[in-house]
Parts: structure tokens; C-alpha cells; sequence
């Protein structure tokens, strides 16, 4: 990245903050700061969701026609080159006479991709990758599902230390304490969908809601998907959702996974027992695994994840450990599959089956609250 300016570098976290402003949606987050040729700032915008301008559009708006001309513009996310809701932010920073863009993250789709191509085209300067890894992690799920072309995969279980999900008899309520049953609400409200197998829905009842310490539910809840052919009760609590369930079979969990992105739906919370989360790892669908684990002893059977394919240890499946975290006496630890990340870097070459910028410019927003 050679040419590369300091106030250039500035303006990219900037951007990258402005971007955090944007809501976590089926769109990515993505934020733009216009510089003028000296490196001042002239402009600032981000995207505000679905429908409204992106970042470098609404970072236009705010100055006069003819403002723009000469300046740079700086952005977490290469500009899109399609018209979906919006027109073409390429087209939008040609007609502004900005004679310089600087992005962090090259899109992945094949329609809303090849903004920079369409730039140098015109003789506009393009730099890209400054600081991509910090604009990869802010883009985060969106991206993977982007790439992928399905919903990004998160895989939580709760544990002992000696790694079991419940005691011998059964019960399992509760393996961590309050603080770390607080991050998971909180994470399952980020989510787009909350997976469940009919198992876990029949033995817990479970809501599949995200609340709060007081049990009120939160403003955001993820669409609750039931995994199985069992029949749920009609009296079960996963039917009072204020989302209406989604009731898949199974057990072709990539079907599940293509069926839910047809829906709009980038990321899901796979929360259903350890078969079920087994299952996810096993196929190669985890993006993200979360081990709540606790200062507890059960020993017993009932393992937290239970037959994953690895017959030897030349065969087990390698984690890289991205954080952890003390939640009251348990810790969380983060972890992404090395395969996980080996496959999302593969399809990040393969610009040819990748999505669109906004997977909501083609399809239902039945992802969204």
C-alpha cells in the first residue's frame, strides 16, 4: 500500500467509526469521509440502513455542487457499482469530480462489485486494502454471508470445566451465571435468527427470545428457527414468539442454511444442544464457536458436543482463538474454525459466486424486525 497518506489513514478509522453508527442489518455497515487534497476534512456520511444512501452519497450531500471536485474520497467499503435501491455510488463520485478514492475492503458481489475497476476507468486514483483487516472484522457477518452465500454461523454451548453440558440426570439450568447468561441474550438479539432443535424445544420449552436481566423481552428479537420433524404443542412457548417460527426438517442443515438467506437472513444463532451443534461443526457451517464456560465440576456422559467426525488426532479440527472474555466467574472464549476461515478466504477469490452488496435490493426483508 504504497502512496498511502497519514491523513488518509486517519480518515479510514474515522470511517470506520462512522460506519459503526449504521444499524446491524442484511446491509453492510459502511462509512465515507471526503477529503480535500491537502487532507482536510470536507464531509462525512454513513449508511443508515435499507433504502437510504450510502455512505459516499450521503457524504455528498453535504456540501454544494462543484464542493467535491479534486477530493478524496475515503471509504470502509469499495464502492458499489449497481442500481439496487439506490443509484451507483461510482457513478455518484464520477459525477462529483472526486479525483482520488482510498477503501478498505474490496465488495464481494458480482453485481454491486467493480466500483474501483468502473473509477480507474474514468482516470479517478483508486487505492485499495488500507486497513482492510480492521474493515473485514467491522463488516464481520455481513461479510462471510456475502461471500459464502449463506448466513454467517455462529455455534454457542454452555460447559463445565471438564466440558459437559449438563449433570448425568439431565439438568443443565444453570451451568453459568448470570453475566454470562446476559452476553448470550444480548448476542442472540444481534442475530438475525435464533436455531433450535425440536429436542431442545420439546425438553426446555424454549422461547428462543432475547430478554433482559428481568426477563422483559428485548426490542430486538432473532426469527426462531425449529430444526426436526417432531410435532411442537400448540401450547408451546416457541409459537407465543413475537416472530413467527420457522419450521425446517432438517436434516440437510445447508438446505436450512440456503432457505434461511433467501429470506434475508445473514446471521444465525445456533443454540439447540449438542447434537445439533455437533451436527453444524461436523458439516464445516460453524463460523464462530462460544464456550461459556464455568468454574464447575460434573464429570458424567453428557458431553457438550458429541460425535464430530474425528477419528484421530491428525483429523481434529483446529480452532484460532480470537478472545476472551471474564463474564462474572465464567469466561467466554471466541473461537473461529481454521477451516471456517480457509473456506470464506477461498470464496473472497472467487468473485464470480458471490452476492450482491444488498442481498434487500433482490429479496424479502423477512430477515428484519
Amino acid at each position: 500500500m504504497t502512496g498511502i497518506t497519514q491523513a488518509e489513514r486517519d480518515a479510514m478509522v474515522r470511517a470506520f467509526e462512522l460506519a459503526r453508527r449504521g444499524p446491524l442489518g442484511i446491509n453492510p455497515q459502511v462509512g465515507c469521509v471526503l477529503l480535500t487534497p491537502a487532507g482536510d476534512v470536507l464531509a462525512e456520511g454513513w449508511h443508515r440502513g435499507v433504502g437510504m444512501p450510502h455512505a459516499e452519497v450521503a457524504a455528498l450531500a453535504q456540501l454544494p455542487d462543484g464542493a467535491a471536485r479534486g477530493a478524496t474520497a475515503v471509504v470502509s467499503l469499495e464502492p458499489c457499482n449497481h442500481t439496487g435501491h439506490t443509484g451507483p455510488c461510482s457513478e455518484a463520485l464520477l459525477q462529483a469530480g472526486v479525483a482520488r478514492v482510498v477503501y478498505a475492503v474490496t465488495d464481494p458481489g458480482t453485481a454491486s462489485g467493480g466500483g474501483a475497476e468502473r473509477l480507474r476507468a474514468a482516470g479517478v486514483e483508486v487505492a485499495s486494502g488500507v486497513l482492510r483487516e480492521r474493515g473485514e472484522a467491522l463488516l464481520g457477518p455481513w461479510l462471510v454471508a456475502a461471500r459464502l452465500r449463506r448466513p454467517h454461523v455462529t455455534v454457542k454451548w454452555a460447559q463445565s470445566l471438564d466440558g459437559r453440558a449438563a449433570a448425568a440426570d439431565g439438568t443443565s439450568q444453570w451451568i453459568t451465571g448470570p453475566e454470562a447468561r446476559a452476553d448470550v441474550h444480548r448476542r442472540r438479539a444481534a442475530a438475525h435468527a435464533i436455531i433450535a432443535g425440536t429436542g431442545t424445544i420439546l425438553a426446555d420449552d424454549a422461547a428462543l427470545t432475547a430478554r433482559g436481566a428481568d426477563g422483559e423481552l428485548l426490542s430486538t428479537q432473532p426469527l426462531p428457527v425449529v430444526l426436526g420433524t417432531r410435532e411442537i404443542p400448540a401450547a408451546a412457548r416457541v409459537r407465543a414468539h413475537p416472530r413467527e417460527p420457522f419450521f425446517a426438517p432438517g436434516p440437510d442443515l445447508r438446505a436450512v442454511l440456503a432457505q434461511l438467506y433467501a429470506r434475508g437472513i445473514q446471521s444465525v444463532f445456533v443454540e439447540g444442544g449438542p447434537t445439533l451443534a455437533s451436527a453444524f461443526i461436523r458439516e464445516g457451517l460453524a463460523d464462530e464457536v462460544l464456550a461459556y464456560t464455568a468454574p464447575v465440576l460434573l464429570g458424567g456422559p453428557r458431553a457438550a458436543l458429541t460425535d464430530l467426525g474425528v477419528a484421530t488426532i491428525a483429523k481434529a479440527r483446529r480452532l484460532r482463538i480470537s478472545d476472551v472474555q471474564r463474564l462474572g466467574d465464567d469466561l467466554l472464549i471466541i473461537a473461529e474454525p481454521l477451516a471456517a476461515a480457509s473456506a470464506a478466504d477461498t470464496a473472497a477469490k472467487n468473485a464470480g459466486a458471490a452476492p450482491e452488496r444488498s442481498p434487500s435490493e433482490t429479496i424479502p426483508n423477512e430477515g428484519q424486525d
